[in-house]
C-alpha cells in the first residue's frame, strides 16, 4: 500500500518548505513549513461556506476575487473593505482548512508531488502547525469510527431506510440532511447544498446509518477462487450486519 502523505508534510515542515503539496484527494498549501491553506474537490470551499451561510453574496465574493488590489491577498482584501471582520475570516478559513485537509491528508488520499514557491490565491490568515493538523486528522478518523464503523457511509449516495416505528428523535441540524437524501447524492454533495463543511456532515450521516435512518452500503462479497478446504464453516466478516447491530446496541442501552 502507497504511504500516505502525512511523512511528506512532516519532511516539508521540518524543512520549512513553502510551496503546495499536491495529494490525491486535494492540496495543502505551506508557508515557512506551516499550513496556511487546503482545499479539495470533496470539501465545499472557503466561498462556499460564506455564500450559502449568507455571511456574502455570490456578487460581493465575484467582485472582491476579482479585485485588482486582491490578487493573492483575497482574504485580506475581504475584512479591508468591511466585507468581513478578522474574526469572522479566520474561523471560516480555519474551517475549510481542516474539513478539505481532512480529505487531502486522510485515509485514502496519497502523495503526488510538491510544488515550491506555489501560493494560495486566499493569502495568509492564520497558519496551523502540520503536528496539530495530523493531530486533528487522526481524532477525527477515530470520530468517525467511534460512532458507525463503515466508511463506506461516507463515499457512497445515502439510502433511506423504511422507517420501523422506533426510531430515535434527530436534531434539527440531522433533519435538514434527511430532507435532502435522495438515493443519489451523497455526504459530500449534501454538504455541498446545506454550504456545511463536509466532515460535519459524515458526522450526521454516520450517526443517522447508526440510528437506522439510512442504509449502511453493504461491502461486495469477495469471489471464492476455489472451494474451501473440509473443517470448520467459514465466517464471512465482508458484509456488516447493520440490522444485527443495532438490535444488540438497543438491547444493551434498555437495560443500562
Amino acid at each position: 500500500m502507497r504511504p500516505g502523505p502525512a511523512p511528506r508534510l512532516a519532511e516539508l515542515a521540518a524543512e520549512r518548505a513553502s510551496g503546495a503539496l499536491l495529494c490525491d484527494a486535494g492540496t495543502v498549501y505551506l508557508a515557512d513549513g506551516k499550513v496556511v491553506h487546503a482545499e479539495s474537490p470533496l470539501a465545499p470551499g472557503l466561498e462556499v461556506l460564506l455564500i450559502t451561510g449568507g455571511r456574502l453574496t455570490a456578487d460581493s465574493w465575484r467582485e472582491a476575487a476579482g479585485h485588482p488590489a486582491a490578487a493573492g491577498r483575497v482574504g485580506r482584501f475581504l475584512v479591508d473593505s468591511g466585507r468581513l471582520t478578522d474574526a469572522e475570516l479566520e474561523i471560516c478559513h480555519l474551517g475549510a482548512l481542516f474539513d478539505a485537509a481532512w480529505f487531502a491528508l486522510g485515509p485514502g488520499s496519497g502523495p503526488r508531488g510538491f510544488q515550491r514557491g506555489a501560493a494560495h490565491w486566499l493569502g495568509p490568515v492564520r497558519p496551523v502547525d502540520p503536528v496539530a493538523l495530523e493531530r486533528e486528522i487522526r481524532r477525527r478518523g477515530e470520530l468517525l469510527d467511534s460512532l458507525w464503523p463503515y466508511p463506506r457511509v461516507d463515499t457512497e449516495p445515502v439510502v433511506l431506510r423504511r422507517p420501523d416505528g422506533h426510531l430515535p428523535p434527530v436534531t434539527r441540524r440531522r433533519r435538514a440532511v434527511l430532507a435532502l437524501v435522495d438515493g443519489v447524492r451523497t455526504p459530500v454533495g449534501i454538504a455541498r447544498a446545506l454550504g456545511r463543511p463536509a466532515f460535519h456532515t459524515l458526522l450526521d450521516v454516520r450517526r443517522l446509518a447508526a440510528a437506522g435512518y439510512v442504509e449502511t452500503p453493504r461491502a461486495p462479497r469477495t469471489p471464492m477462487p476455489r472451494a474451501p478446504e473440509p473443517g470448520p464453516a467459514a465466517v464471512d466478516f465482508a458484509e456488516p450486519d447493520a440490522p444485527l447491530l443495532r438490535r444488540l446496541r438497543d438491547a444493551l442501552e434498555a437495560h443500562l
